[in-house]
């Protein structure tokens, strides 16, 4: 059994106006059940580890909300950080709280808002990788390519390492242009970069001094007084003055420049639902590729001669379509959002013009 930390953030701005600040994406039942991103990602999680082994990091505004989500995690287990540092703050202060626990812990850290199609497949490239983590290497589980992807960072590995599926990691690279992407496939020494992390902690806790000696001192005093009388005091004096930076940047960058970086690729359906189109690609659809995302039973959807379509049915009132094609339809109490397929990236730009006026109760 490892322990688990979960970063619970962000907004899921283009999963606008479903996902909002107040409610954001990982909250939501994005995975054609019942059942929240968070609340599946623990699940898959039980494999690996217990309740009494996995943390949450989230913000004050959902920490409510996800301790009535996951009730059986222990509540100070829960993780609040006062305000967003990025994630490198947030992984490295539950790193430093595991590692006054346990010293010599093995720790993933998976994002709570991804949905993997055969969870089966990931525990077992999760395990390959704390084979790896017990060796004193930083871990990450790279995606296995299948298409020439621009919207995600990539891994270049070296060679396998013995006879395992183990890979050393030679460099993380920023989100690339189509033909460097097409480069990258083609190569087949790239994976994508998922986020995913596994090692020891006294393993990333020396890295991050190493690289980050403000950010490491800061987590470490907050971690000596957590659970303490002192916790808020210190949380509040501290927490502030680290660096927002994430944990790419902060330390897994130079971890591999040193040669302390490995990576184990996973084929196991992984998709990190950045917008409706990406809904629509995963989730099941009917015979003409419709798509309709209803957590209420109640929600009526009627369409005629429409294919292609993602409807989120969620203000009460029926949604009705008629001779359209490759649409995204969203329909909420207070906004309806409507755009084509190929346009779902662009769902941020309303939010961020919705910010520059002022609405802030509509994002």
């Amino acid at each position: 059994m490892i322990y688990v930390v979960i970063p619970a953030g962000g907004s899921g701005t283009r999963l606008w106006p479903l996902s909002r600040a107040s409610h954001p994406k990982f909250l939501h039942p994005f995975t054609g059940t019942s059942a929240s991103l968070l609340q599946a990602t623990v699940e898959r999680l039980t494999p690996l580890t217990t309740p009494e082994h996995t943390m949450v990091v989230t913000g004050a505004a959902h920490a409510a909300a996800v301790a009535r989500q996951l009730t059986g995690l222990p509540e100070e287990n829960i993780l609040v950080e006062p305000s967003p540092r990025d994630s490198c703050a947030a992984i490295a202060l539950a790193a430093a709280v595991i590692a006054i626990r346990d010293p010599d812990a093995v720790m993933g850290s998976f994002a709570a808002d991804h949905l993997i199609g055969d969870p089966q497949r990931w525990v077992t490239t999760v395990q390959e990788a704390v084979r790896g983590a017990e060796q004193g290497l930083l871990m990450t589980v790279g995606i296995t390519p299948t298409r020439p992807e621009t919207g995600y960072g990539y891994l270049q590995t070296g060679d396998p390492v013995g006879d395992g599926p183990m890979r050393p990691v030679i460099e993380f690279k920023e989100k690339p242009s189509a033909d460097v992407a097409e480069a990258y496939l083609r190569s087949g020494r790239y994976l994508w970069n998922a986020g995913m992390f596994v090692w020891r902690v006294s393993a990333f806790l020396a890295e991050l001094a190493r690289q980050q000696p403000a950010l490491h001192t800061g987590v470490t005093a907050i971690a000596a007084v957590w659970g303490t009388d002192e916790q808020d005091d210190v949380l509040g004096a501290v927490w502030p003055t680290l660096p927002k930076i994430s944990v790419d940047y902060a330390v897994m960058e130079g971890a591999a420049s040193a040669g302390r970086v490995a990576t184990v690729p996973g084929d196991f359906q992984w998709n990190d639902v950045g917008d409706f189109h990406t809904l629509g690609e995963v989730l099941p659809a009917d015979a003409d590729g419709n798509v309709v995302l209803a957590v209420d039973a109640k929600a009526e959807v009627l369409l005629r001669d429409s294919s292609g379509m993602v409807v989120v049915p969620q203000s009460g009132r029926l949604v009705a379509s008629v001779g359209v094609r490759d649409l995204i339809v969203v329909d909420t109490p207070d906004a309806l959002l409507v755009c084509p397929r190929d346009r779902a990236q662009d769902v941020k730009a309303i939010v961020d013009e919705l910010k520059e006026r002022g609405e802030d109760k509509l994002v």
